[in-house]
């Protein structure tokens, strides 16, 4: 049994014609008109395919398929929110893979043991609202329900999470992690270029890369460009592009141990003839390893705090997200390899070095990622894309998982 690949993909045209952008691109912001557009779409696909649709708290879209057995369901999903200027497979490719499953059950007639549930979580993305992966890091129980509803938005301060769940039509009455899972599969595309250049069917992903978040405002004052000497400088531009520097290196000083990224920054007043008052900047530091990862932050720390000091100037500091690396069980990862080796495919077991959904229900339920190669290696971006061979090599493998997972007697 396989599923029906043209079906599934004219379904993944269907929703980039949701927020398009271009030719190739999709920009669909969390709890954004078009995230509600496409989660009406989804709703009513659900229901078309006789599952009992359940919306939480946090806006999580959970469809659940009966099994023979009165038992915890068997999960699989993703998200249905892009980046700005994202692409067409981040994310939606695991919600309507996970749909495909379910559609081809119902046209075998086939009835799993255990019961199946379908998952859209809220914001995973994070470009509006952080944390990111936000809506499985509640459910996991992994934050407080009320102060994520709380959230602002970073486009307009008097909008908030629970608003604009509201505002959408998609603030549910369930509480999060409500419905216990048996397991959870997450599909995605790879993001990196590793499967591609090793040509590679499928990535067996084992665990999940250790991130924090951090916001620095560094805090100097404004003057004249031309008329301040520079020993009378408090240039918070000038501050900020020597940490920028040190980050930047401190990455490849390690040999790829610990990722460091400055993503954003932002100076003010932000005008050509004047010296900044302020340089806002986010860090991004990622790695697989928890005590490397919590090393690089504390080594960071102490370079901005002594730069900054030595500079005549101070900083501020926010902790945005500390999610720490995560280890797939044994038992779940193998499940994907031997759904692989089943289908003649060939295989890779990797890490991720994107955070995912799988990553928090990791905290609730067995979990585990299946990967398919990304052309280039290209992501948040428009030009994202991958091969319709592939996209129906990463289904089959994810209904031949769930099935084995969840039983058919």
């Amino acid at each position: 049994m396989k599923i029906n690949a043209q079906r599934l993909l004219e379904n993944l045209d269907r929703y980039a014609q949701i927020g398009k952008m271009g030719e190739t691109g999709v920009e669909r912001i969390a709890l954004s008109k078009e995230d509600q557009q496409a989660r009406d779409l989804l709703k009513s696909q659900m229901i078309e395919a006789g599952l009992d649709v359940h919306v939480d708290r946090m806006g999580n879209m959970i469809g659940i398929r009966k099994g023979k057995q009165d038992d915890k369901p068997v999960a699989f999903g993703s998200h249905l929110d892009t980046v700005y200027a994202g692409g067409r497979f981040d994310g939606v490719l695991g919600v309507l893979a996970g749909l495909e499953l379910i559609q081809t059950l119902n046209d075998n007639q086939i009835e799993t043991d255990k019961p199946l549930a379908l998952i859209n979580f809220t914001n995973e993305e994070g470009v509006r609202f952080a944390p990111d992966m936000m809506g499985s890091h509640v459910y996991a129980g992994m934050a407080d329900l009320a102060e994520i509803l709380k959230s602002p938005a970073y486009d307009n301060a008097n909008e908030s999470v629970g608003s604009c769940l509201e505002a959408i039509g998609y603030a549910g009455e369930m509480d999060p992690g409500a419905i216990q899972f048996d397991a959870y599969y997450e599909l995605h595309i790879e993001q990196g270029p590793v499967l591609e250049l090793e040509q590679i069917d499928i990535g067996v992903v084992e665990q999940v890369q250790g991130i924090y978040w951090t916001r620095y405002t560094v805090k100097g004052e404004a003057n004249h460009a031309g008329t301040t000497p520079v020993y009378y400088r408090k240039d918070a531009g000038f501050t900020a592009a020597k940490l920028q520097q040190y980050i930047g290196e401190y990455c490849r000083k390690k040999e790829g141990s610990v990722l460091t990224t400055i993503g954003s920054i932002k100076f003010s007043p932000d005008a050509i003839n004047i010296v900044p008052d302020s340089a806002m900047f986010t860090l991004d530091v990622r790695s697989t390893n928890e005590t490397l990862l919590k090393k690089a932050q504390l080594e960071i720390d102490e370079f901005i705090t002594e730069t900054v000091e030595g500079d005549g100037l101070s900083f501020e500091r926010e902790e945005m997200v500390r999610f720490s690396p995560v280890r797939f069980p044994l038992v779940m990862t193998d499940s994907v390899q031997t759904a692989t080796k089943s289908l003649r495919l060939t295989y890779k077991r990797m890490p991720s070095g994107a955070g995912h959904d799988a990553q928090m229900m990791a905290h609730h339920c067995p979990s585990t990622m299946i990967f398919i190669p990304s052309v280039r290696g290209i992501s948040h971006n428009i030009a994202e894309y991958s091969h319709d061979r592939d996209v129906e090599n990463g289904a089959n493998v994810l209904l031949q998982a769930v099935i084995g997972r969840s039983g058919i007697s």
